[in-house]
């Protein structure tokens, strides 16, 4: 297991490139454009962070390890969609679906560390689980389900 700074540094780098990869993406989905690249960095990022996360030290099972099991298991749905079914039919939703899912529990996570790694931000939530933590994380699962809903109807690959 790893824990020192760099790695930490590598982890959140990763996530970040995979969160901008994704929103991306997400603009993608609107037009119907297919953005390879910005797809394949999105995913391999997501997934990337994912894996470098069970890699820090083990302390059974937390809501961290929960996740990252959770956003793997959502993120080998997603490359199969995409590579192995190639969008067709019901994958396309599959696709989108599964993609949004896994862009928005990287920006869950985003939104935990920030409450819980900026002194200023922290202090409205020290515990995690006060008002503004839960509001902050309510609007970030609407805004989330309105986009990945809109997506889904707009998003129409050639």
């Amino acid at each position: 297991m790893f824990a020192s700074a760099g790695f930490e540094l590598f982890h959140v780098a990763i996530s970040l490139v995979g969160i901008v990869a994704g929103f991306t993406v997400l603009g993608g989905l609107f037009t119907s454009a297919r953005m390879p690249r910005a797809t394949f960095i999105f995913l391999a990022m997501t997934l990337l962070t994912s894996l470098t996360g069970f890699l820090f030290p083990f302390n059974g099972i937390t809501p961290a390890i929960a996740v990252g099991i959770l956003s793997t298991l959502i993120l080998i749905v997603a490359f199969y969609a995409l590579y192995a079914q190639k969008l067709q039919g019901r994958w396309r939703a599959i696709y989108v679906l599964t993609a949004m899912v896994a862009l928005y529990l990287n920006v869950f996570v985003l939104v935990v560390q920030t409450f819980v790694k900026y002194p200023v931000i922290h202090t409205l939530a020290p515990g995690g689980n006060e008002p503004p933590f839960a509001v902050v994380q309510g609007l970030v699962l609407l805004i989330f389900a309105w986009l990945t809903w809109r997506a889904l109807k707009t998003y129409r690959p050639l």
